[in-house]
C-alpha cells in the first residue's frame, strides 16, 4: 500500500511537471513550475521570445547585421533573390543567348536613326550665309529642298545632293561646304553613274545595286529595322488578344469557355492566306493593315497556353482567399492570377518575333505585302530570283537579303532557347 501511494504520488507530481500554462483574464499565464511570487511572463512576452528564437535557428530568413554577427559572419545558406532575379542570371550565364540580345538591342535601336547614318542627305549645309540640316529634318519627317535654295532660280525639283557636293567641291573659290553622312546612298534613290543595273559590288556601292539601281545596302539596312518593329507588333497584338480571352477562359471556365473554343476552332478553318491575299487585291497594304491581318489570324494559340495556366492557378489557395475576401474578378484575373502565369509569354515571345519576320517576308515575296518601293526583304529576294541566272550572274541579289534574313533570325532563335532554358521550371520554380 505504500508504494502504491508513492507511485500515486510520482505521477501526480510528474503531471503538474508536465502540465500547460492557463492563461488568465489579464492575459498572463500561470505556470505551475514557477515558483511563489516570481513574475508571470505575459502572452506577448512569449511571443516576442519566440520570435527571437526563430531568428536564431533560421539566419537566412532574416537579412540583418546582427544575425550575420550571431552566425560567425559567414554568409546565409538560403538565397533571399528572387525567382526572376535567378532566372535573369541564368540567361546572361548563356552566352550565346544573352549576347545576341545585347547585340540585337543595339541595332535595332541604331536602325531609327539611320538617316543620320545612311542617307542622300547631307548632316550639314552650309550655302550663301544659310545653314540647314536636311538628315536631321529627315529624321523626323519628309523635308523639302529645291534646287531654288541652292542657287538655281526658278527650279523647284529636289535637289539632288551628290551634284551639289561636286558642285561645291569643284569650287575652291566658294564658302559653301556640306557634310555627307556615313554611307552616302538612300534606300529609294537609283544611281546610273557605273552602268545598266543591276550592278555588281563597288566602292560607290558597297553591295551593289538592283534591278532599278538602289543601293542594296541601304535596302537591306532600313528593311532590318521594318522586319524587326513587324515583328514586335504583331507579337504584342497576338500576345494581347490571346492573353485577353485565354485568361477569361480559364477563370470563369463552363459554358463560356465551351463558346469561346467553338468560335475559336470556327476562326481557325478560314484559310488566312487566301482572306489576305483577296484583302491586298481590294486595297494595297500598308504596314498597318499587315500587321492586323497576320495578328486576326495568329493569335489563338496563345489562347490554349493561358487559358492552362489560369486553370492551374485558379485552383490554389491564394485565388480561393482572394475570392471568400470577396476580391473582384478583374482584380483575381489581372493582379493576382496573371503575374504567375507569365511564363509562357516570355518563353515563346521571340519565337513568336521569329513567325513574324518570316509571314511578313512571305507575303514580300508573294507580291502581297508591303507596295514597293518599300525596302523589304522579301521583296529585295523577289527581284534578286527575278535576275539571277544560271551561271550565278547577280548573285548579290539573293545572297545579301538571303544572309540578312538567316543572321537575323538566327540571333533571334538564340536569344528564344536562352530564355526558354532560364524560364525551365525544372530549374527554378516557385514551389523550391
Amino acid at each position: 500500500m505504500a508504494q502504491e501511494h508513492l507511485n500515486d504520488n510520482s505521477l501526480h507530481q510528474g503531471r503538474e511537471e508536465n502540465s500547460p500554462p492557463v492563461d488568465n483574464q489579464d492575459g498572463s499565464l500561470d505556470n505551475p513550475q514557477s515558483e511563489p511570487g516570481e513574475a508571470r511572463p505575459t502572452l506577448f512576452d512569449r511571443m516576442q521570445a519566440r520570435q527571437s528564437t526563430l531568428r536564431t535557428s533560421h539566419p537566412a530568413d532574416v537579412g540583418s547585421e546582427e544575425v550575420v554577427e550571431e552566425t560567425g559572419g559567414k554568409k546565409p545558406a538560403r538565397s533571399r533573390d528572387s525567382i526572376m532575379r535567378r532566372r535573369w542570371r541564368k540567361f546572361k550565364s548563356l552566352k550565346r543567348g544573352y549576347y545576341s540580345f545585347i547585340l540585337l538591342i543595339v541595332l535595332y535601336v541604331l536602325s531609327f536613326f539611320l538617316p543620320l547614318f545612311v542617307n542622300n542627305m547631307p548632316l550639314m549645309v552650309t550655302y550663301n550665309g544659310e545653314t540647314y540640316f536636311p538628315a536631321f529634318a529627315d529624321l523626323v519627317g519628309s523635308p523639302y529642298y529645291p534646287w531654288e535654295m541652292f542657287g538655281r532660280t526658278g527650279d523647284e525639283s529636289f535637289v539632288n545632293f551628290h551634284e551639289l557636293k561636286e558642285q561645291i567641291e569643284n569650287d575652291p573659290t566658294s564658302e559653301n561646304s556640306i557634310l555627307m553622312p556615313l554611307y552616302t546612298w538612300d534606300p529609294l534613290e537609283g544611281d546610273y553613274v557605273e552602268g545598266v543595273p543591276p550592278t555588281k559590288p563597288s566602292s560607290r556601292h558597297v553591295l551593289g545595286t538592283d534591278a532599278t539601281g538602289r543601293d542594296v545596302l541601304a535596302r537591306i539596312l532600313y528593311g532590318f529595322n521594318i522586319s524587326i518593329s513587324f515583328g514586335l507588333l504583331m507579337t504584342l497584338i497576338t500576345f494581347l488578344l490571346g492573353t485577353f480571352f485565354g485568361a477569361l477562359m480559364g477563370y470563369f471556365g463552363g459554358k463560356f469557355d465551351l463558346v469561346v473554343q467553338r468560335g475559336i476552332e470556327v476562326w481557325q478553318t478560314l484559310p488566312s492566306l487566301y482572306v489576305i491575299i483577296i484583302v491586298s487585291s481590294i486595297i494595297i497594304p500598308n504596314f498597318l493593315i499587315l500587321i492586323l491581318l497576320l495578328a486576326a489570324f495568329g493569335w489563338m494559340g496563345m489562347t490554349y497556353f493561358m487559358r492552362g495556366e489560369f486553370y492551374r492557378e485558379k485552383a490554389k489557395d491564394y485565388v480561393a482567399a482572394a475570392i471568400s475576401l470577396g476580391t473582384k474578378d478583374s482584380t483575381i484575373i489581372f493582379k493576382h492570377i496573371l503575374p504567375n502565369s507569365l511564363t509562357p509569354l516570355i518563353a515563346t515571345f521571340p519565337f513568336a518575333v521569329v513567325a513574324g519576320i518570316t509571314g511578313l517576308v512571305s507575303l514580300d515575296f508573294l507580291g502581297y505585302g508591303l507596295p514597293p518601293p518599300t525596302p523589304s526583304w522579301g521583296e529585295m529576294l523577289n527581284v534578286g530570283l527575278n535576275n539571277f541566272s544560271g551561271n550565278f550572274q547577280n548573285w548579290w541579289l539573293v545572297i545579301v537579303p538571303v544572309t540578312a534574313m538567316f543572321l537575323t533570325l538566327l540571333m533571334v532563335t538564340f536569344i528564344g532557347e536562352a530564355i526558354r532554358e532560364a524560364f525551365d521550371p525544372k530549374v527554378f520554380s516557385r514551389l523550391r
